[in-house]
């Protein structure tokens, strides 16, 4: 009796186990989990082309001509006739120095030649006499008996002696004048004067100041600074990478901070052909006309530099540049796998730039770089529009 009320629980038991599975696997989909798939990578293509471009370069205006005017001989400063903002011209007075010491030299130096010219005089004159002297011994001689034969050799070698005493006397004459001119020329420098047309910028001594020679007493200062107006030096430091092909030259664009909206041209003039070593640079110069005096020398321009490959380069998107503190890549594809190529980059071109590494045209990369990518991942790709 009691087992045939142990086989309806059994069934029970039962019943209730598979529905407690049926719900669970209910709940859990119904279905057996599929494993992830690989995310999808946008990417785009490496391309060849030649470059055609211009980028903007930082450059310096400098002055044509700019030179610290020293005095040519030491003195105390007398008067001086312009100051900063002053237009000179070349060959214009801008200083006058008092040297007193200067004044006794060419007093002397007048003296000595004055002396030296009154020797000469008297050398001279007896010269003159003894020639006329042996001129009529010698012809008093051609009566035998009246000169004596001594007489006449006398007073020819008196001669001889007064031609070399002249001659000496002429170069004393001449060395004396010399030095009478070498004070006048040292004289004349006390009168400072403008080396060419321009503007003083800078103006550093005051009247009662020892001035002198660059390399001497009182040069510690200048008198004033003189620069050009109307005519400048656009200097440009190119990078290495765009030394290559610099079109001596062209004339180029640049714009000025104090100018907005405005832009001013100029030729490419003047090349180093040296790249500096510190800096990485070459220093390339343009020819800046400015009859108007708008530019000020010393401000920092914008140029469009131009850039011109003679072969082919390859280009990426710029956003398919990636970089983390140690390395700049970009992200190729190859067999549904990722790997970083180091690059480095070069002149962009619109949205594209170049880069220089590891790399070939039609290789398959990422069009955004990011370091969250890691090497060796598998990806499914999507095909963008080359760069």
């Amino acid at each position: 009796m009691n087992s045939l009320r142990t086989v309806p629980c059994l069934l029970l038991l039962v019943s209730a186990g598979a529905c407690t599975q049926r719900d669970t696997t209910a709940a859990q989909g119904g279905a057996p989990s599929t494993p992830p798939q690989p995310p999808v990578l946008d990417v785009t293509t490496v391309t060849a082309r030649i470059l055609n471009s211009t980028v903007s370069l930082p450059a310096e205006l400098m002055p044509y001509e700019s030179v610290d005017i020293y005095a040519k001989e030491t003195g105390f400063l007398k008067a001086i006739r312009v100051d900063r903002g002053s237009s000179v011209k070349q060959g214009e007075l801008i200083a006058e120095l008092e040297a007193p010491e200067l004044i006794a030299q060419r007093a002397q130096a007048n003296a000595a030649y004055q002396s030296a010219e009154s020797q000469l005089a008297g050398g001279q004159a007896k010269l003159a006499a003894d020639r006329a002297t042996y001129a009529r011994m010698s012809e008093a001689a051609k009566v035998p008996g009246v000169v004596a034969g001594n007489d006449l050799e006398v007073s020819q070698k008196t001669v001889e002696s007064d031609e070399a005493n002249v001659a000496a006397l002429k170069k004393t004459a001449e060395a004396a004048q010399e030095g009478l001119q070498a004070v006048t020329q040292l004289e004349s420098y006390l009168k400072v004067t403008a080396p060419f047309d321009g503007m003083v910028t800078t103006r550093y001594v005051h009247p009662g100041a020892l001035v002198g020679p660059s390399a001497g007493p009182g040069a510690v200062t200048p008198i004033v600074r003189i620069e050009t107006l109307m005519r400048h030096r656009l200097v440009v430091p190119v990078p290495e990478s765009d030394v290559a092909g610099v079109p001596d030259g062209t004339t180029v664009t640049f714009t000025v901070p104090s100018f907005p909206g405005r832009t001013f041209q100029a030729p490419i003039t003047r090349i180093s052909r040296e790249v500096d070593v510190k800096t990485r640079t070459m220093p390339v110069e343009l020819d800046v006309r400015d009859p108007h005096r708008e530019l000020v020398p010393g401000t920092f321009c914008e140029v469009q530099w131009p850039i011109h490959r003679t072969y082919p380069t390859l280009f990426v998107p710029v956003s398919s540049i990636a970089n983390n503190l140690q390395r700049t890549f970009v992200i190729r594809i190859r067999a549904s796998r990722t790997e970083w190529v180091d690059v480095k980059t070069g002149a962009r071109n619109g949205t594209s730039i170049e880069v220089f590494g590891d790399l070939r045209e039609g290789d398959v990369v990422a069009a955004r770089g990011t370091d969250q990518i890691q090497p060796t991942t598998e990806v499914r790709v999507r095909e963008m529009k080359p760069a």
